[in-house]
């Protein structure tokens, strides 16, 4: 089982990895197969169902939708680009995409939102269709986002083909933490040592070294511009931005030399709450493993940085790296999509990535990380995904500070330890799992439950 650390942390837009990002992918991946097509093509249309139904308009769904099918990618994306592109398809009712003719497309009649039952390989499904001159379909494709920006087709999600298993053979083909901790014992290496090697036979170093220097640099300028911006975020919540306020206070309490030692919990929490912001917003953040959960790996990391003494940034790839293997574990065994398991998929698997992620930049011992990963995921099971008006926001935000403030308790625990515990982490994993298996449908990213029926005027 091979999941990159690239594939773990994605350099895309908010407000969703999954309902932003995914149906982006999946138009771009469409147009792909348009243009292999021998086919004609005259128009496009397209279906959003589940929870890109229910909770699609919220999460920016159809906009991305729209937006992968004129031609953009995640990777790339402009904002400004993208709102005059939206204005222009919505006036035309034509979509124009690079190395296709321009196509009949108007999003209000060609993108249908589905508020019926989900299609079948999961919650996050949708359908993309090209039509002939007479309108009938030509070409269609099932497209599922199964969260943190990952797209299979239908075929591919009946071949099961969520990791990427081609490609050289790595060293170190673990699939659970009891094989990643043998290899790690036989070996003598730690998990980011056994991590850094698979990354190699597949990418070589110097793309490794670059690609998570790359990925650190776009998650502390995210935090930074949430420590710096002010307003209200998009949606109809009126939702005001509060990472600055409470990191400028903070900043004045510190030269004050009044700090009660539990604020340190607030500088954890003013760091994550400045990525969700940002993700809200729109902006440019990585998926860690999600974008609901983007803010807990790079507030438990600017925490190590700015708190901690001895913490070097050098050792910043160490970190990601050693996330990435339990993140790995985590989607390979169970899953990082809230639509699917609730938000114990998204955050919990953030916090116990983080977890991981300190307790071995902090000298932690292979077996200290499996167990930091499996206390903070223990106390995150069983969480539901319930966002108010299918907005990214509330309880999201907090959400993130709270789950770093339990990576680094989960990571202090490990490290007081040897490693001994008595739940591993694989039977913590398969418990989450199930838990998502049994939890209500309204509870899972639809908006029709939890806090988003229970807030008045929403």
């Amino acid at each position: 089982m091979f999941l990159s650390v690239f594939d773990m942390f994605k350099i895309g837009v908010g407000p969703s990895s999954s309902h932003t990002m995914g149906p982006m992918v999946a138009a771009a991946r469409f147009l792909d197969l348009m243009r292999a097509s021998p086919f004609e093509f005259h128009g496009l249309k397209g279906s959003l169902h589940g929870s890109l139904a229910f909770t699609g308009i919220g999460h920016a769904t159809d906009g991305a939708t729209i937006l992968g099918l004129a031609g953009f990618v995640p990777e790339t994306y402009d904002a400004e680009k993208a709102e005059a592109t939206l204005a222009a398809i919505r006036e035309s009712g034509t979509v124009t995409p690079p190395g296709l003719p321009a196509l009949h497309f108007s999003p209000k009649e060609d993108l249908l939102f589905d508020f019926g039952p989900p299609l079948e390989g999961h919650a996050n499904g949708m359908i993309l269709m090209a039509t002939d001159a007479q309108g009938d379909v030509t070409l269609r494709e099932t497209y599922y986002s199964i969260g943190g920006g990952f797209v299979l087709t239908e075929a591919e999600l009946a071949q099961g083909k969520a990791t990427d298993d081609d490609g050289p053979p790595i060293p170190y083909p673990f699939k659970s933490a009891a094989e990643m901790l043998d290899m790690a014992r036989t070996s003598g290496k730690s998990i980011a040592q056994m991590k850094t090697e698979n990354e190699i036979a597949r990418g070589g170093p110097e793309n490794l070294r670059a690609g998570t220097a790359r990925i650190w640099q776009v998650m502390n300028d995210c935090i930074n511009r949430g420590l710096t911006t002010e307003g209200e975020l998009p949606g109809g919540l009126m939702v005001k931005r509060r990472a600055k306020g409470i990191y400028d206070a903070l900043q004045a309490e510190r030269g004050m030399n009044i700090n009660a030692p539990h604020t340190i919990n607030d500088w954890m929490s003013t760091y994550a709450m400045a990525v969700n912001e940002e993700n809200a917003a729109g902006g440019q953040v990585v998926t860690a493993p999600t974008n609901g959960a983007a803010g807990v790996v790079p507030a438990t990391i600017r925490y190590w940085l700015d708190h901690v003494p001895g913490a070097a940034e050098s050792k910043v790839e160490e970190f990601l790296l050693t996330a990435a293997a339990i993140g790995g574990l985590v989607k390979f065994n169970a899953s990082i999509s809230g639509a699917e398991a609730g938000c114990q998929a998204e955050v919990g698997s953030a916090s116990a990535m983080s977890a991981a992620g300190l307790c071995a930049v902090m000298g932690g011992t292979p077996e200290q990380v499996e167990n930091a990963a499996e206390i903070a995921l223990e106390h995150h099971l069983g969480m539901t995904c319930d966002p108010v008006k299918g907005l990214v926001q509330v309880p999201c935000i907090e959400r993130n500070g709270l789950g770093a403030i339990k990576a680094v308790s989960a990571a202090s625990l490990a490290l007081r330890g040897d490693g001994t515990h008595l739940v591993p982490l694989d039977a913590c994993i398969e418990t989450m799992r199930q838990t998502g298996a049994d939890m209500s449908e309204k509870y899972k990213e639809t908006s029709l439950g939890g806090l988003a029926v229970n807030i008045p005027n929403c």
